[in-house]
């Protein structure tokens, strides 16, 4: 295991170098920079003093000198300053991955808890009439645009029922925690009833073809009952594809969901990784972009040591070939 996981380390430090390399050279090569941003804001600034600011930031200096000057900074861990917020980018960084953990970490919770319930359920009566509807459902949640829903549940609940806001973050302790919880209700739903019904899908498939195997077959002929037989046998060997998928969103997890956050006005990591690029803020835009590259290996390689315990055909010897 050890050997594997230094392999894993040592990959994912080359995939987050090369990242770094093409997400900086993307950045530089979009049209405009922070200069002329400040130019549009300060109509007083003359050309001599935009200059002397592009010297003093490096920016008149070739990309891949640019580059190599962040990386070293980057390595004794100063990742620079942003622009946007006039502070370092750790410090705007944590507490947007923070808001954007208990958001999605959320979401991600209940929807895969709520797709294994639904899927493990449909599979054991595969063509009935609750497999249709639940698959009725989980092809609805699928379907409906997480905009158009986002703003159909601020309809309901915030505006004609008044029940819950729209938007916005509550402060824990401030007025209850009820309160605070309250702000989360409505982003929640809206990306649990969004990803859910993938979810769904992928547990049902999985779970049929598991029910059909031979291992399953002997199972039952040993007289074990049907939920033995589903939730002790078949859905640990169903696990591995449904393991695969979750690790996939684990890094869209701590990424941010751009459009809710921006619906429900959230500060999270997906609106902070908009606004950054939209502002010429490179630094801010870099790190975030990196941070969520770094937690989708980290996804991967969870996903890899998950298949090791569900499966004991899978070996950490042939996951490093």
């Amino acid at each position: 295991m050890t050997r594997f996981l230094l392999q894993r380390l040592v990959q994912s430090a080359i995939v987050i170098l090369v990242m770094s390399f093409v997400v900086y050279g993307l950045l530089g090569l979009m049209p405009g920079d922070p200069i002329d941003v400040m130019i549009t804001a300060d109509p007083n600034m003359t050309p001599a003093d935009a200059a002397r600011l592009r010297e003093i930031y490096g920016l008149d200096r070739p990309i891949l000198e640019r580059y190599a000057t962040w990386l070293g900074a980057a390595l004794q861990g100063d990742f620079g300053f942003s622009r946007l917020r006039a502070q370092p980018v750790i410090d705007v960084l944590v507490p947007a991955l923070g808001n954007t953990t208990i958001l999605l970490g959320a979401a991600f919770a209940l929807s895969l808890a709520l797709g294994l319930a639904a899927g493990v359920t449909a599979a054991a009566r595969p063509y009935s009439r609750l497999d249709y509807a639940i698959n009725f459902a989980a092809f609805a949640g699928i379907s409906i645009p997480p905009f158009w829903l986002a703003l159909l549940l601020i309809i309901v609940f915030a505006v004609i029922l008044g029940v819950l806001p729209a938007g916005g973050m509550g402060t824990v302790g401030s007025h209850g925690l009820w309160d605070s919880l309250s702000y989360l209700v409505l982003p929640v739903a809206s990306l649990t009833i969004a990803s859910v019904g993938a979810h769904t899908r992928y547990v049902r498939a999985a779970m049929i073809d598991t029910l059909r195997q031979d291992f399953i077959r002997t199972a039952r002929a040993k007289g074990l009952s049907g939920r033995r037989v589903v939730l002790g046998h078949a859905l640990r060997h169903a696990m591995i594809p449904v393991v695969t998928i979750a690790a996939l969103d684990f890094g869209y997890v701590f990424s941010g969901a751009m459009i809710t956050e921006t619906i429900f006005a959230y500060p999270g990591m997906g609106r902070l990784i908009y606004d950054a690029v939209m502002g010429n803020d490179y630094n801010l835009a870099l790190v975030a972009l990196l941070f969520a590259t770094a937690l989708t290996l980290a996804g991967n390689l969870l996903a890899d040591i998950a298949y090791v315990a569900l499966d004991p055909r899978i070996s950490f010897r042939s996951l490093e070939r």
